[in-house]
């Protein structure tokens, strides 16, 4: 198993050189880099040719990209104006692909395989001009992607857009046949239903699909991005479910942690060892 993590965990300081090789020295061998510019500014090219190097220089691959959710240099991601492929309006869906294509675009000097994207934001309902929308930010997203050798992947989320059955049917019918599925295990545990069959229900409208996955745990009640085996989920069953993906052998698992804040705030080196010491449960169970 492929040790990765997400800059998630640091959203709100600059990713650094520093902050890179503490990464590598925890034991994770890649990336995923999430794109807010005050975190990594992925329209600067200079900030990207150095990250490049640190990354090189401390034996770190880059596996992918998470989308920007916001227009401004906002240093969370909740916070900001939302940045989303199903604005209704041309001309704010127009300057949504614009910044969006500005992060695939890192792939000129920075290669990664794939790049995570939400269909809307966090309580997107479901519309269907909101869907034409999405259509049309893709189509056109899927072909500048293509030719950088980048896959777009949708993540199921806990809005109506982002459910895995309206996913599945939105790839089903606008025969985008390229898109694939980065499959939340955390957000797959917030769904409706029964809370023994959440993630089994989540995950088959996906997995045919599935490229990558973000490991993260909670309670059942809300998004906590805990660390595995820190909340409610029956890590034996969800590994033995992961597994059935067709690309199991190497499916990306990507811990994607949250920052704690006030009293319950984590030092890097207590967030680093959190999510290594969870990963090693994982992997025990994965093989």
């Amino acid at each position: 198993m492929e040790r990765l993590l997400s800059t998630y965990s640091f959203i709100s300081r600059k990713l650094t050189r520093e902050l890179l090789g503490q990464i590598a020295a925890a034991g994770f061998q890649g990336l995923e880099i999430f794109c807010s510019r005050s975190h990594f500014d992925y329209n600067t090219k200079a900030e990207i040719q150095e990250i490049g190097r640190a990354l090189d220089d401390h034996g770190l691959k880059l596996a992918s990209l998470h989308a920007p959710t916001s227009r401004d240099l906002s240093a969370t991601r909740e916070g900001g104006q939302p940045l989303s492929i199903c604005e209704v309006e041309r001309v704010r869906r127009i300057e949504a692909m614009d910044e969006l294509k500005r992060a695939i675009d890192v792939a000129e000097e920075l290669p990664f395989s794939r790049m995570i994207f939400h269909m809307g934001g966090p309580r997107e309902t479901s519309d269907p001009r909101k869907r034409d929308a999405a259509f049309s930010s893709l189509e056109h997203l899927m072909l500048h992607a293509r030719h950088l050798g980048v896959a777009i992947c949708l993540e199921n989320t806990t809005s109506e857009m982002g459910a895995p059955s309206y996913l599945r049917s939105f790839v089903d019918e606008t025969r985008l046949s390229e898109l694939r599925f980065n499959f939340d295990i955390g957000h797959a545990h917030l769904a409706d239903g029964a809370e023994e069959n959440r993630i089994a229900d989540s995950f088959a409208p996906l997995k045919d699909l599935v490229a990558s996955v973000h490991i993260h745990d909670n309670h059942g009640e809300k998004d906590e991005h805990l660390p595995p085996y820190d909340g409610t989920i029956d890590w034996a069953a969800a590994v033995k479910l992961l597994k059935t993906a067709p690309p199991s052998e190497n499916l990306p698992l990507t811990v994607e942690l949250k920052e704690r804040a006030g009293t319950e705030a984590l030092n890097t080196q207590e967030q680093l060892a959190a999510a290594r010491k969870s990963l090693d449960r994982l992997e025990e169970q994965w093989e």
